[in-house]
């Protein structure tokens, strides 16, 4: 039988100590297949770091790998191009040189493509982490930006389920715009697919490949390929109105007339024009660039957007539109202004155990840029958008309704994992809460989400790791948040859960952000996880601090110090006896209760004024704990938490104490 599978992937200088260019190449030679099933060709855009001769040694020792030696060119098309003139391979499959595979990836992808009888196979894509290497900076005219490349994104609607007969409009397929997909050869050929060395190269490649299959097929439940997360590129005005006019015209060649030809119009408009009108990298541009985009965008919507097109475009793009069209540019620049900060606000309410299953019920909303809830007009039966500033000409009300939108809006609750970037939407059931105030409506969405490890990824067990828990919204105006630290208590109480039995512990990170902690290493960091919520009580000469504990074995759990470091001054340092109470496993937490002597002068064996940094010792292990006892000159003790809650940017523990000693020291002076 002959090859399977081609892997072409353009290089261009990654650089010889890129460790993420050196995890693709692994990838790709510790794939399942085995090595005559499979090829894999590097196609050098004339790399001068090193490169050639590494990828050649490979080359030597591995039959199966090819290097194709081009003249530069500064733009990884040609190597593209040429890596699919050359592949010998059933299917190929394209990807970037700081990509990763999975190892059972081209072997997957491969036997559901031929299942699928596919002519384009999307296998599950996951965002690399951040801080993760990247690769040469992409800047050459041909690239397209990378909208896929965005770290923390949610899940991709596209990977909601395996899909053996996709719908790029219904399976959301044009939010998956880059190469990374698996193509029959023989449908490439057909269809004389290349890509063209233009602005927008991909998206111009992935919309014709789209229009032109037959069968497109997605495997979703697991990934396939981690992609690298460079960041955007920018085209300027010009090449942003090249690269779209040439995009409409293959979706003109590849569809008639009607709601498909004008939906797929919407989306690449929106994302790839309208957006560029907005959000922070608008509003510090220069004035003469965005003179310069908002000439080309308005000659782009007077020429090739009709205006019944408006109706597939959330209500904020509308008002964009109808700006271009009006030619008030300055307008633009105000709404653009007025609508900056505008968050996603959740509030979780309550967060409990049922049989196994982490249940939230959260309630979530956008909040205008000061905080204040997003008010909507009622007229006629019908709710209209008010922009967030007095600006004429945005008061239709065909240009403003969203009773459709709101009556569509729902809450999304996902978990990503930070080290991977693997994302898995949990199920969620919400509903649409108003309130109205003298002809004025607000908008939010309710409900509850739950978290069962044993069939959270995609009804496999979640892997073991730190999760963290986000929430999006969908509908008017959509978002994503953290969800924050309620000011309440909230239990923080693990259980045993899925097969076989894994310690599961909700927890709040330093910044005061919801995540889940599956399988924690030791009993000491499953007690590091919630020490945030640690509270303190000063009784006689002695300070009581207590911690929660998520889960006490039935053993009692073993011999646990609480160990206090000075943080400044003399470094001094103590340790007490800790005792551990347990609680009742998914109800109500263990606790973890020291007894500490304070003195306001200080001595070797009590707390003193300053600020004193805790972790606990078992079996002459240390692990720290995510907060600091701070103890006044009239000794107080306070604790102070190692993050801001409700979102907040990060502050250091150090910080928190030196402006805790200027209030004491302004209190007593």
């Amino acid at each position: 039988m002959g090859v399977k599978v081609s892997v072409v992937v353009p290089v261009s200088n990654p650089g010889l100590e890129n460790d993420a260019f050196g995890a693709c190449v692994r990838s790709l030679l510790e794939q399942s297949l085995p090595p005559e099933d499979y090829e894999v060709i590097f196609a050098d855009d004339g790399s001068t770091d090193g490169t050639r001769r590494r990828l050649d040694a490979v080359a030597e020792h591995r039959s199966n790998v090819r290097v194709l030696h081009l003249d530069h060119s500064g733009s990884p098309v040609r190597g593209r191009n040429v890596g699919l003139s050359v592949a010998r391979g059933e299917y190929v499959y394209l990807m970037n040189q700081c990509d990763r595979l999975e190892p059972y990836a081209l072997e997957r992808m491969h036997d559901m493509a031929v299942d699928a009888d596919a002519d384009v196979l999307v296998g599950r894509l996951a965002d690399a982490p951040r801080g993760a290497p990247r690769g040469a900076p992409r800047g050459a005219p041909g690239n397209a930006p990378r909208s896929g490349s965005r770290r923390n994104r949610p899940p991709r609607p596209a990977f909601a389920a395996n899909r053996f007969r996709a719908d790029i409009l219904r399976d959301h397929l044009l939010a998956l715009p880059t190469a990374h997909k698996l193509l029959s050869r023989e449908f490439l050929e057909s269809q004389q697919l290349r890509f063209l060395d233009r602005p927008l190269s991909d998206q111009l490649f992935t919309t014709r490949a789209y229009l032109s299959a037959k069968v497109i097929a997605v495997l979703a439940e697991e990934v396939c390929c981690h992609v690298d997360p460079a960041e955007e590129e920018t085209l300027d005005a010009e090449a942003l109105f090249e690269g779209l006019n040439a995009v409409f015209d293959v979706v003109d060649a590849h569809t008639e007339p009607g709601a498909q030809r004008d939906r797929i119009y919407a989306h690449w408009y929106r994302v790839l024009g309208l957006r560029r009108l907005g959000g922070t990298r608008f509003l510090t541009a220069a004035p003469d660039e965005r003179a310069i985009l908002f000439s080309f965008l308005r000659r782009l919507t007077l020429d090739r957007i009709p205006e019944n097109l408006d109706a597939h475009l959330p209500v904020r793009p509308r008002a964009r539109v109808a700006l271009l069209r009006q030619d008030r540019p300055e307008s633009l620049v105000e709404l653009a202004e007025a609508s900056h900060g505008a968050r996603l606000s959740a509030e979780l309410r309550d967060l409990r155990w049922d049989r196994g299953t982490l249940v939230l019920d959260l309630s979530v909303e956008i909040l205008q840029a000061d905080g204040g809830p997003i008010w909507f007009r009622e007229q006629d039966d019908r709710l209209l958008w008010t922009p967030p500033a007095p600006i004429k000409g945005l008061t239709a009300p065909d240009l403003v309704d969203v009773t459709g939108a709101v009556g569509r809006v729902r809450m999304e609750v996902y978990v990503r994992d930070p080290e991977t970037g693997v994302t898995y939407l949990l199920p969620a059931a919400s509903t649409v809460g108003r309130a109205s105030v003298k002809g004025r409506v607000r908008v939010w969405a309710s409900g509850e989400a739950r978290l069962d490890v044993g069939s959270a990824a995609m009804g496999r067990p979640l892997p073991p790791g730190m999760w963290e828990v986000h929430v999006r919204m969908r509908g008017v105006h959509p978002g994503r948040a953290r969800i924050a630290r309620p000011d309440a208590v909230t239990t923080c109480a693990g259980v045993l859960a899925g097969e076989p039995r894994r310690l599961v512990t909700p927890c709040w990170s330093e910044r005061g952000e919801l995540g889940v902690r599956v399988q924690p290493g030791s009993f000491s960091e499953s007690i590091a996880l919630v020490s945030s919520m640690a509270a303190v009580a000063r009784q006689g000469g002695h300070a009581f601090v207590v911690v929660p504990v998520p889960y006490v074995p039935p053993s009692g759990g073993p011999t646990v110090e609480l160990v206090l470091r000075e943080q400044d001054g003399r470094g001094r340092s103590m340790a007490v006896p800790a005792l551990v109470e347990p609680g009742i496993p998914g109800r109500v937490a263990g606790q973890l209760i020291t007894k500490v002597p304070v003195s306001r002068v200080g001595g070797e064996d009590c707390l003193g004024p300053g600020v004193w940094r805790p972790s606990l010792r078992i079996d002459q292990k240390e692990a720290d704990l995510r907060f600091g006892l701070a103890v006044s000159r009239a000794g107080q003790v306070d604790v102070l938490r190692a993050g801001r809650v409700r979102g907040a940017a990060p502050s250091k523990l150090r910080r928190l104490a030196v402006r805790l000693r200027r209030a004491v020291a302004t209190r007593l002076h």
